[in-house]
């Protein structure tokens, strides 16, 4: 294997693991785990086993066909890196009282769906990507996943810094020379080159320093990569310490004797644990946080006036806020509305909170993320369950009869969970499943 990879690269790896180099390299050559982790939306308990450092985590016996796979389309669980779910831990031991946590880097949607249901049920967590494509991929997850308790931004790192000392938590996945991917990903291998290596510390540098003023005094920055060497890593670390003003915080493990600690983070190696190339390290902002800038717009957000048809319907309706933005109607959790105008303010918002429905000349069409929301009260609406076959035809958008559902809305489940909606307009049901979601694959 080591012939395929950089000469540079291997020598540093040889100088970093010494005698254990050997089963490293080794561990790049075998099929890389599978694992998910499920949501908290249903009871639901694979028969694999569990991902120690993450107790919704499990491994899977072999890759199946996800997109076959109704509950994987309804976000009962989320494909992701073992090595990664480690935020799990970090989240129990440092984050469990934060309110406002931003995940800078968030996209394709792993950390943040983790954090969302790893935080306090009414903290606000913002995910953004800078990339507007993946930002539109992060919602779609987002979505999927159906917590209320997310904001979805597109934003540079520096458009959060007006916000002054606004975040309790930061989570850092930074863009990386991707070490840790080579057994997943061989373009990896072609694109690494010490050059690129250096311009990603520097990168990473620039992309701390520019959100640093949004975390508070004592709030805690988490600071991860996918990649082996120091200077992305440790060093990194280091020099958030010393130039920005921070305190490197160790995390217990342990009972997680496979994972290596350094002297400024936790690292995991293949030939280790059961998972890819990462590493991870938290520390606490000592220095003085500015003063948030003030806002130039007011901060409000109308309430709806009109009613909601019952199909529409919330658990805990005292809970929600409801607004209209240009035709669509959101709920907001009133607990968040303050920090949510701040936000909406300053950043180029994409999703909040829960998509209710559209306004449509005197009809509101029910939003796919209402459906897939975890807050959807089932009880006040039609429902019709759907068998295997039944729901992937669904999926692919495929026209379907049902003529056991009266006239109107009604909200599609597979073995009790939501997938979407139909509407019985008398002599068919119109398919409202996004047209850009549906299944594209022949199965």
């Amino acid at each position: 294997m080591d012939n395929y990879l950089p000469e540079s690269f291997t020598t540093r790896m040889r100088t970093l693991l010494g005698n254990e180099y050997e089963n490293f390299i080794h561990s790049l050559t075998l099929p890389p785990p599978v694992s998910v982790r499920i949501n908290d939306k249903i009871n639901y308990q694979p028969s694999h086993v569990q991902v120690s450092w993450c107790e919704s985590g499990y491994y899977l016996g072999e890759r199946p066909v996800f997109t076959a796979d109704p509950y994987f389309h309804a976000g009962v669980y989320y494909v992701q890196e073992a090595s990664s779910m480690f935020l799990q831990t970090v989240v129990d031991q440092y984050l469990s009282q934060c309110t406002k946590v931003l995940d800078l880097c968030a996209a394709p949607g792993g950390k943040s769906t983790l954090l969302s249901n790893a935080l306090q049920p009414d903290a606000l967590l913002v995910s953004n990507e800078v990339i507007r494509g993946r930002a539109n991929v992060l919602a779609e997850n987002t979505m999927k996943w159906g917590s209320h308790n997310v904001l979805v931004t597109n934003n540079q790192p520096k458009d959060f810094a007006s916000l002054g000392g606004f975040f309790d938590a930061i989570v850092v996945d930074a863009p990386c020379s991707g070490e840790g991917m080579f057994r997943k990903d061989k373009g990896a291998i072609n694109e690494w080159s010490e050059q690129n290596v250096k311009m990603c510390a520097s990168r990473q540098k620039d992309i701390l320093a520019a959100v640093w003023d949004a975390l508070k005094t004592d709030g805690i920055l988490v600071y991860s990569t996918c990649t082996f060497n120091r200077a992305e890593n440790e060093e990194n670390v280091e020099w958030m310490c010393r130039e920005l003003g921070a305190e490197y915080l160790t995390v217990d493990i342990t009972d997680f004797d496979q994972i290596c600690e350094t002297d400024a983070g936790y690292r995991f190696y293949p030939h280790r644990v059961a998972g890819e190339g990462f590493f991870i390290s938290v520390v606490k902002k000592t220095a003085k946080a500015p003063k948030p800038e003030k806002n130039k717009n007011k901060n409000s957000i109308s309430a709806l006036k009109n009613a909601l048809p019952e199909y529409i319907s919330l658990k805990e309706p005292e809970k929600w806020h409801y607004f209209q933005e240009n035709n669509f109607i959101y709920a907001l959790n009133k607990v968040n509305l303050e920090s949510i105008f701040v936000l909406k303010n300053r950043l180029n918002c994409i999703y909040t909170g829960i998509e209710i429905g559209e306004l449509k000349g005197k009809d509101i069409v029910p939003s796919e993320s209402l459906a897939l929301s975890k807050s959807i009260d089932t009880c006040k609406t039609i429902v019709y369950d759907m068998n295997l076959n039944e729901a992937i035809r669904y999926l692919k958008r495929e026209t379907l009869t049902v003529d056991s559902i009266e006239k109107g809305y009604f909200l599609v489940v597979y073995n009790n969970i939501p997938i979407g909606w139909m509407k019985n307009v008398g002599n068919r049901c119109n398919n409202l499943y996004p047209s850009e979601w549906k299944i594209r694959m022949n199965l």
